[in-house]
């Protein structure tokens, strides 16, 4: 990958139009088939994406999610002294905007993501991290290559088998390793995600589990979530070989404004949007 790729445009933009038409359901979707919508999807929607976010997440700031939770206070990794001479994997990076905070505290940070267009992101804004293209659940490092893993809205909510993913994490951190990801929290998927008074009445069953698909009129997958329980989430973790040290769940402050999709002021201070899971390995 070079700076010369970022002019590769033309190809998302033919192929946006996709899920403008796509219909909304709840379907089954294995790992293949959610895995092939998250890379295309990402890849179609990472300008909009970077343009739209982008000021919110700065170029070097890490936010666990769109509450504004910042890791500089949080420490959810360790305080931020002790992160000079760790090696750090970050899981679905996006643009490594957090990449890029830990290298600026002495890390040794690695970028992965699944979409080719969010790591050009990552070079246009700077080629001071290293950039890795691959699958969440096939992770192309040996093991015990980290000491820490970190992953903020990244792979976790689109893939079908989590605990394959965190066996996988598992594998590549090193004894005593800690692991945090954050996730939509799982009670919103009973409400509406609607940042307005519609977003606080349910509508749906917090037990389905049935994977939210957007597809298009061949039926193909564009866009896949899967929903987890809290419950499935704390299984999940210990299934991958963590154990679980905190749940957090960010509250949302005066200060941020913004809507986010399904997240506002309106919703935040009433229900949990993100939870951060703390887990460090066996």
């Amino acid at each position: 990958m070079n700076q010369e790729d970022y002019a590769t445009q033309g190809a998302y933009e033919a192929e946006g139009a996709a899920r403008d038409d796509a219909l909304a359901t709840r379907r089954d979707a294995d790992e293949a088939e959610s895995s092939r919508a998250s890379r295309s999807w990402w890849d179609r929607n990472a300008d909009e994406y970077q343009s739209e976010h982008g000021a919110f997440l700065g170029d070097d700031r890490f936010v666990w999610g769109p509450e504004g939770l910042d890791e500089a206070e949080a420490a959810l990794l360790g305080p931020a002294a002790s992160l000079a001479g760790k090696d750090v994997l970050e899981i679905g990076a996006g643009a490594a905007q957090c990449s890029r905070w830990l290298a600026a505290r002495g890390a040794r940070p690695v970028a992965l993501d699944l979409s080719h267009r969010q790591l050009q992101h990552a070079l246009r804004i700077g080629d001071d991290v290293p950039l890795v293209e691959a699958d969440a659940g096939r992770l192309p490092f040996r093991d015990a290559s980290f000491d820490l893993a970190c992953s903020a809205y990244g792979a976790v909510p689109f893939v079908a088998d989590p605990v394959a993913v965190f066996r996988e994490v598992r594998r590549v951190l090193r004894p005593g390793g800690r692991w945090v990801f954050s996730v939509t929290h799982p009670l919103r998927w009973a409400f509406p995600d609607e940042p307005g008074p519609a977003g606080l009445s349910v509508s749906a069953s917090y037990f389905d589990r049935t994977p939210y698909v957007e597809q298009d009129e061949q039926g193909r997958a564009v866009y896949v979530e899967h929903h987890r329980t809290l419950g499935d989430r704390v299984r999940d973790v210990v299934a991958g070989g963590f154990r679980l040290l905190d749940l957090v769940e960010p509250e949302w402050p005066e200060w941020n404004s913004q809507e986010w999709g399904g997240w506002s002021p309106l919703r935040g201070n009433l229900i949990p949007g993100t939870a951060i899971f703390v887990c460090e390995r066996d």
